[in-house]
């Protein structure tokens, strides 16, 4: 095998999460919307309100931001951005031999996860499929966190590994002493 087939295959490998985390993104939205009602709780999953499945909508991006848009502006900002800024990751990716591994599974995870809503925001005109409802405790005033989905949580953990790797790279995202 040349290193260039190796090459390859070390920047592809990461993808195989990108592609389980939109299977898993997919089914389980496919299985809340086909199931229940949109507004409907599904389940305290431990009886004590920490954690509940529920069925709700988010036409918005993150923490309903952006849901009072025009719905003229919505595709563009919630649709045509996100696949741009996709882009991007997806060729500074392919063209950098920079990235540590886990910068890239992180990369990969946060394109899962994007692409996850994007689907959502393209075939579901009634919004993204949103079901894991957790308590905050009032914590920075909410009493439980906004609904979120198998998505959303992948990008906010490859965020945090991305980070996490920057801090623990001594060359700011350079594979340094990997050689």
């Amino acid at each position: 095998m040349t290193a260039s087939n190796i090459n390859f295959l070390k920047k592809a490998a990461p993808f195989s999460l990108t592609v389980l985390v939109i299977l898993l993104d997919q089914l389980t939205k496919s299985y809340i919307a086909s199931n229940w009602e949109i507004g409907t709780m599904i389940a305290d999953v431990f009886n004590n309100d920490l954690l509940r499945i529920y069925h709700v909508r988010n036409k918005a991006i993150a923490f309903s931001l952006g849901g009072s848009l025009p719905e003229t502006i919505r595709p563009a900002l919630f649709i045509v951005l996100p696949i741009i800024v996709l882009g991007f990751l997806c060729f500074f990716y392919w063209k950098s031999d920079d990235f540590t591994e886990a910068q890239r599974w992180a990369i990969a995870g946060i394109v899962g996860g994007g692409v996850g809503n994007l689907i959502d925001r393209i075939f579901r005109p009634d919004g993204v499929v949103d079901f894991i409802s957790v308590k905050f405790f009032g914590i920075l005033g909410f009493e439980r966190w906004p609904t979120f989905n198998v998505a959303d949580s992948a990008v906010v953990i490859s965020v945090f590994v991305w980070l996490f790797s920057l801090f623990l790279t001594p060359e700011k995202g350079k594979k340094g002493a990997e050689a």
